[in-house]
């Protein structure tokens, strides 16, 4: 019953199995692997994108930081969500990394930015002129920080307006296959024929072992990522561990098995909750993220069997009124089984 995070989770076995067949002999260094040009190919094919640059990473922080940093001057401002993870979650990488630049934060519900706010935020931004932060990316995030789905119809709302300024888009999809499995939208689709320009395509959420993509669909920018991504320490020598990952995640569309298996968890997951007495949910559960508040006695059952996942906020008690409902998050992955769902839920009825 671990429903902390899908980072969490074990590797998938294809994915071990892939860097045991990857261990034998001997292979050139820092992406010039033969295993890493076929998932170049690959990801080109998925998207659609024969001239797209592509690099692999370990990390969701470096892909986010380095992909805004080839989009972003450092007096340049970065449009995203209250809370979207860039501005919670990476201690100031975006930032570092860019050589300074600035979050502006856009208001919209269960975490999707309102077109009219993000409209209202660029035109705010730059009308002192060179005394201050120009324009600069629009970022989004696909999942959602709150476990929602940009629709292709809303991504394309949101690119319109940024292109209307001239400004390019950056999507954070760090449970990119996520989105993908609850739109059923192509990848292409979702991306590049919606006006996005750089993408991190995750990995690590959904089964590997600590990889991240980086898909940049305007290939000019490649050799500026190449240097950024080396000056940064985000080359790895021996990188033909983090290819032989996303090779075997591409694999059959293992990628979207995963993450079709991981949300439908997290509704059966979410419907189960919602049917006990005194509970909602915070946000729509559209993906593998569920927002509820449940009454305190039920967490304190939930916690009594050990099960784990998150009060959101943190910082709130199971000591106190059993009626009062706490609110928490609980995110399902691709190794969540059914049974664990409904051990977790019979805990929770109890």
């Amino acid at each position: 019953m671990f429903f902390a995070s899908d980072n969490t989770s074990p590797v998938h076995p294809a994915v071990m199995e892939a860097l045991t067949r990857a261990n034998e002999g001997y292979a050139k260094s820092y992406g010039a692997d033969d295993i890493m040009d076929r998932v170049r190919q690959k990801i080109r094919d998925l998207f659609e994108a024969p001239e797209a640059a592509v690099y692999l990473v370990a990390t969701g922080s470096a892909a986010n930081a380095l992909g805004l940093s080839i989009m972003t001057e450092p007096w340049q401002t970065i449009f995203c969500h209250r809370n979207a993870h860039i501005e919670e979650d990476e201690c100031g990488a975006p930032e570092f990394y860019i050589g300074g630049g600035k979050l502006a934060l856009v208001e919209g519900l269960h975490g999707k930015m309102d077109p009219e706010a993000l409209r209202r935020a660029i035109e705010f931004t730059g009308r002192g002129g060179v005394h201050n932060h120009q324009r600069g990316v629009v970022a989004l995030t696909n999942v959602t920080e709150n476990g929602t789905v940009y629709s292709v119809r809303q991504v394309k709302a949101l690119t319109a307006i940024a292109k209307e300024y001239g400004l390019p888009v950056h999507m954070d999809g760090a449970r990119f296959a996520n989105a993908i499995a609850a739109t059923e939208a192509s990848p292409a689709e979702m991306t590049w024929k919606a006006g996005v320009d750089v993408l991190s395509f995750g990995g690590t959420k959904n089964g590997l072992m600590g990889v991240e993509a980086v898909v940049i669909f305007d290939p000019a920018k490649a050799w500026e990522f190449e240097l950024r991504r080396k000056r940064g320490g985000h080359l790895f020598s021996k990188h033909r561990y983090l290819s032989a990952q996303m090779e075997a995640y591409l694999e059959g569309d293992l990628w979207i098995r995963l993450a079709q298996h991981a949300n439908r968890m997290g509704v059966t997951l979410s419907k189960g909750i919602t049917a006990l007495p005194g509970a909602s949910l915070l946000h729509p559960t559209d993906a593998n993220c569920v927002f509820a508040s449940f009454p305190r006695r039920a967490h304190r059952a939930a916690h009594a069997a050990e099960a784990r996942y998150y009060l959101w906020p943190f910082n709130q008690s199971l000591d106190g009124d059993e009626d009062e409902c706490l609110a928490a998050r609980l995110v399902c992955s691709w190794s969540t089984t059914a049974e664990d769902v409904e051990q977790f839920l019979q805990h929770l009825r109890a």
